[in-house]
């Protein structure tokens, strides 16, 4: 993983159970690791943390990501946005880009693909799991 100076990563999940699988990992990373398991909380800490990365569980954005997005890049401007989600449809995909996330990453393919996506949008890259073609 990259190496990053005084960063935060920001987790939106309602699975703590996720949230313990990974922090270990990012602890070693990031300085600091919150977890946030609802919507009115992730917008609040992106403020006052102003984090690094927010990694956020796709169904926080209740049917309205491009509305999500918005309010995170307004809340917290310099931070990458990561979403994690359990669909691969070429739709999914497709609506996380044209809301403007950084990227997604599938949660099936979190012990694989977390921490290459995570080094590919603090790199400035967009980084989209994919089973089809882009």
């Amino acid at each position: 993983m990259s190496s990053v100076t005084t960063s935060c990563v920001l987790i939106a999940d309602r699975h703590h159970v996720l949230f313990a699988g990974i922090r270990g990992l990012l602890e070693t990373t990031f300085d600091k690791v919150f977890l946030v398991t609802d919507k009115a909380s992730l917008i609040e800490g992106a403020l006052r943390l102003q984090p690094t990365i927010i990694v956020m569980d796709l169904s926080y954005a209740a049917g309205n990501l491009p509305d999500l997005v918005r309010e995170l890049r307004h809340q917290a401007p310099m931070a990458k946005l990561l979403l994690l989600s359990v669909h691969d449809e070429p739709a999914v995909i497709t609506s996380a880009m044209t809301a403007g996330a950084d990227g997604l990453v599938v949660k099936r393919a979190l012990a694989s693909d977390l921490i290459p996506a995570i080094d590919a949008v603090l790199a400035g890259q967009r980084y989209f799991f994919s089973s089809v073609a882009y």
